[in-house]
Parts: C-alpha cells; sequence; structure tokens
C-alpha cells in the first residue's frame, strides 16, 4: 500500500452512521478501510469523468474546426426531428425481446 498518512476527517451524523454501520455489520474490519474504499469508488468515478470531458474536448475542436472550414449543414429542424424519431424508434425496438419486436 505504501507510506500511510493519518488523517482527520469530519462527516455529518448520517454518513458517520453509514460507515461505521459498514463496520457493524461486518463488511469492513475497520471505518478506515470503508473510506478507502469509497476514495477508491470515488477515482474511478472522477478518472471516468475526466476521460469523458477529454472526449467532448475533441469533438468541441472537431466541430469548431468544420465551421472554420466551411463545413457546414443548414439548420433543417424538421430533417433533426425526423432523424431523433427514427433513432429513438430504432432503440425503442432493439430494447424489446425478440417474440413482440415491431415490423
Amino acid at each position: 500500500m505504501g507510506a500511510i498518512e493519518r488523517l482527520t476527517i469530519t462527516l455529518p451524523a448520517d454518513m458517520a452512521g453509514l460507515v461505521k454501520g459498514a463496520v457493524d455489520e461486518g463488511g469492513y474490519a475497520s471505518t478506515s478501510e470503508v473510506i478507502r474504499d469509497a476514495l477508491r469508488d470515488w477515482k474511478l468515478k472522477r478518472d471516468l469523468q475526466l476521460q469523458q470531458l477529454a472526449a467532448l474536448r475533441v469533438d468541441i475542436d472537431r466541430g469548431l474546426l468544420d465551421v472554420a472550414e466551411g463545413r457546414l449543414v443548414p439548420y433543417d429542424r424538421e430533417r433533426i426531428v425526423e432523424r431523433g424519431r427514427k433513432q429513438f424508434a430504432s432503440r425503442a425496438n432493439s430494447a424489446l425481446p425478440r417474440s413482440r419486436k415491431r415490423t
């Protein structure tokens, strides 16, 4: 695990109760284990958010480059609505069991 550093944290009573309850139920040996597990989950979530943000930045940069180079499609509300309806229908149909698929 590497070097250990002691931290003192303050939690609202309901959160402290959850941490103590997890230990009392036998899921963890100590409150420190509960906090370490929660921090590992937080780190995974944060890493995923950072990856999604980086991907979004790439998409934004690509879009801005398209605008700068004149690669534009005129705004057509009806085309966009129809495309959305088709995507929704496709997703709704793929979620149905095989015996109930729409044709």
